[in-house]
């Protein structure tokens, strides 16, 4: 588990006074260990990765409640457009690639390895819900602005315009503390044209929450979008 320095309000008085950074928070190992060599001696060490169970619930209603939806959640709707487009033998009228990257929250997800002959990028990411947003978690969200600037017009307003002939559920909104792999291709020095498009996320990045249905509309938005000119 992760937790504050100090977490039991029944022993520290000033518990809603911490700060949640890194100078007062600790990874809780359930091991017989005190030291540091006996941590060590356990096969535990500086760079490893630390996971969390994901604790994923699916509600009657519909809603996707999970760790990691961002952005795995937006992973499998990618691999359900490869399911259907091989189920429903489609023949797209342009090249498709699907590109899953790696490091998209650390900022170079999509900086190398794009194919040469790529003239656009959609970052399937996750739509932000919350504050003065328009996006809920059924909804599929359509970002005109993050943190690093504009998407493209063109881009944008097709899938506005997709969006609108499929009769989706869909939002459009700026999101200002957000960044995606599409970002990263264009500061790598990559000439595209970038959209960023997917479903309505709740509680980023905590207990996150999202519906079937912002996940369908995501899906539908991707099958128009390729199938276009």
């Amino acid at each position: 588990t992760l937790q504050m320095n100090s977490p039991s309000v029944h022993v520290n008085g000033d518990y809603s006074k911490q700060s949640r950074n890194f100078n007062e928070m600790e990874i809780v190992l359930d091991e017989n260990t005190k030291t540091k060599d006996e941590t060590l001696a356990l096969g535990i060490s500086v760079g490893d990765f630390v996971c969390f169970d994901p604790r994923t619930v699916i509600t009657k209603s519909g809603y996707i409640k999970s760790r990691f939806l961002d952005d795995k959640l937006s992973v499998a709707i990618l691999l359900g457009l490869a399911k259907n487009i091989k189920d429903m033998k489609l023949a797209l009228k342009r090249k498709v690639y699907i590109f899953i990257t790696v490091y998209e929250e650390v900022g170079h997800g999509a900086s190398g390895a794009l194919p040469p002959d790529a003239v656009e990028i959609i970052s399937v990411d996750m739509g932000c819900v919350g504050g003065s947003l328009s996006c809920t978690e059924r909804m599929v969200s359509i970002c005109a602005k993050d943190s690093r600037g504009p998407y493209d017009y063109t881009v944008t307003s097709n899938l506005i315009r997709c969006a609108k002939e499929e009769g989706l559920d869909y939002a459009v909104d700026i999101y200002p503390y957000y960044g995606s792999d599409a970002d990263a291709a264009l500061s790598a020095g990559y000439d595209l044209r970038h959209g960023l498009i997917g479903p309505g996320v709740y509680a980023s990045h905590g207990y996150e929450r999202s519906h079937v249905d912002g996940v369908s509309n995501t899906l539908k938005l991707l099958m128009k979008y390729i199938k276009q000119n």
